[in-house]
């Protein structure tokens, strides 16, 4: 996305269930704006316009610009979404507002680039445990991802948080110690079957923050 997006959203007054079902089946979904200074505003988007932005290769780190009526338009980004785990469509999203020279907590996918050197050796697997990771940085300065190269990496050798390079502005917020990828050998007997949990709803974001999902009454 070269240019900055603009998405339309309309001030909520009713709120709920019902209410929430009703913008749905109209194609929108309910959204929670706040930060950047004011208060938090319940609003309604539709739910193409934030599916095509969470669809880019920025995705929730998009920052777009949401024009509300009555509130005029600014630059806000995705802080927390809810997916339906049957159907994997967006159905609630709450954004942050973006005030100017401020930095922001997001996290950034992790690319791993080269072929291991440690994958020749019969048995042996690249392990990634870590697929993103959470930086500070200014709106501006958000990695798309960080590159990791393990061309390098043999059996038994790891890579590990310290390793990482990143722009200049953007600060790590992960422990140095924590391994992004490794690999190691595994022979069959330690291999177990792999169990299937049941899909509950899904809430992507930072933690701790409040989301109305299938909506509070």
């Amino acid at each position: 996305m070269a240019d900055k997006v603009v998405v339309k959203a309309e001030k909520r007054e009713e709120r709920g269930k019902n209410n929430a079902r009703r913008l749905r089946r109209d194609g929108k979904i309910p959204v929670t704006v706040y930060g950047g200074g004011g208060e938090s505003v319940a609003a309604a988007a539709e739910l193409k316009d934030l599916a095509a932005i969470l669809r880019s290769d920025t995705g929730h780190n998009t920052i777009f610009s949401l024009d509300m009526t009555g509130e005029g338009a600014g630059d806000v980004i995705f802080h927390e979404r809810q997916i339906d785990p049957i159907k994997g469509r967006l159905i609630h999203a709450d954004l942050r507002r973006l005030a100017k020279g401020e930095k922001i907590e997001v996290t950034v996918p992790i690319h791993l680039a080269g072929e291991a050197a440690g994958l020749k050796e019969e048995g042996a697997v690249l392990n990634q445990p870590v697929r993103e990771i959470k930086v500070l940085c200014e709106p501006s300065k958000i990695p798309e991802f960080i590159e990791v190269d393990v061309t390098n990496l043999d059996v038994n050798e790891s890579v590990h948080v310290s390793d990482l390079k990143v722009g200049e502005g953007v600060e790590i917020l992960e422990l140095p110690e924590m391994v992004i990828a490794s690999v190691v050998v595994v022979r069959e007997e330690e291999l177990e079957p792999q169990i299937e949990e049941p899909a509950e709803p899904e809430i992507v974001g930072k933690d701790g923050a409040e989301t109305e999902g299938e909506e509070k009454s």
